[in-house]
């Protein structure tokens, strides 16, 4: 099966059951859980949670008892979307082809949307059907709040993007991008993959495996954003397009130029590839969906 056609068929079982987690109270509150709902229904490709997905399946666990890992992931990916598009931080008003959350509510709903989402991740981690076994929990529920958090995780990244714009920063530009991209994107899409190791319990060598193989595509994703911003198609990416040199952004391309930048993620698409040979012929549609990472045009 072609890596799109999974993708494909994945996304559109799982926005099934989106709706399902979004059931708003029926006072006037209402609005924030509509926004939350507005931006986590607001397409995209579902990399994450797929990633979540393909992972489990390593270890026997099937969509089911991965989806509520899925779903808490792909809430904090919004949340952090929802935030960068502010007009504090990045001032976008276009989000996967449609309006930013806070062009389509207002800017007050959308923090609070952003703020419900981030909150309800755990909640969903927390929560029996994620896993029956509560040590199982509490790991998803460590990882992912340094995953996300400000001391080594995206929001660490998050800053790191934006005092590069106010060039206030000591490091050298090579080891301020390494950092941001590592971070920023980096960290959730490890734990992605160590998510799926978790809820598998896999073996030390196997969880080292997936997170060799997440920190590669991980950063490998990012520095594919910042060629497309740079060469990317608008109407395909869904958002606005070129804001990085505008802004001053510090990305892999303007400091090694374009050939450069796409080797350097050609690399590290390759030895993410390699660390999945310990699980053999069943990890085939991760190493294909690292090739899609490294090929894709949106």
């Amino acid at each position: 099966m072609q890596i799109t056609t999974a993708l494909k068929e994945y996304s559109e079982h799982f926005n099934q059951y989106l709706p399902n987690y979004f059931i708003a109270p029926s006072g006037a509150e209402k609005r924030v859980v509509e926004a939350m709902c507005y931006s986590v229904t607001n397409g995209g490709k579902r990399l994450r949670p797929f990633l979540v997905y393909e992972t489990a399946k390593l270890f026997g666990i099937d969509f089911e008892h991965s989806l509520n890992c899925a779903v808490a992931l792909e809430c904090l990916h919004s949340y952090s979307l929802i935030h960068d598009d502010l007009p504090a931080m990045d001032n976008d008003d276009l989000r996967r082809g449609k309006p930013t959350c806070h062009k389509a509510f207002d800017e007050a709903t959308a923090i609070l949307a952003g703020d419900g989402l981030l909150t309800y991740a755990f909640e969903l981690l927390a929560d029996e059907r994620t896993h029956k076994d509560p040590i199982i929990r509490n790991h998803l529920i460590t990882a992912l709040a340094k995953g996300a958090g400000a001391f080594d995780g995206m929001v660490a990244g998050q800053m790191l993007d934006l005092l590069t714009e106010k060039n206030q920063t000591e490091l050298s530009a090579e080891t301020l991008i390494k950092h941001i991209e590592e971070m920023k994107t980096g960290r959730l899409i490890s734990f992605a993959c160590i998510a799926g190791a978790i809820l598998g319990k896999a073996t030390p060598e196997q969880y080292q495996a997936l997170f060799d193989y997440s920190r590669g595509i991980g950063i490998a994703f990012q520095i594919t954003d910042d060629i497309l911003d740079i060469i990317g198609n608008q109407k395909l990416m869904g958002k606005t397009l070129r804001k990085d040199d505008k802004q001053g952004k510090l990305t892999f391309v303007n400091l090694y130029g374009l050939e450069k930048a796409q080797q350097i993620a050609a690399d590290l698409i390759s030895k993410a590839q390699n660390a999945l040979n310990i699980f053999g012929d069943k990890a085939q549609t991760l190493k294909d969906l690292a090739q899609f990472i490294l090929e894709r045009n949106h």
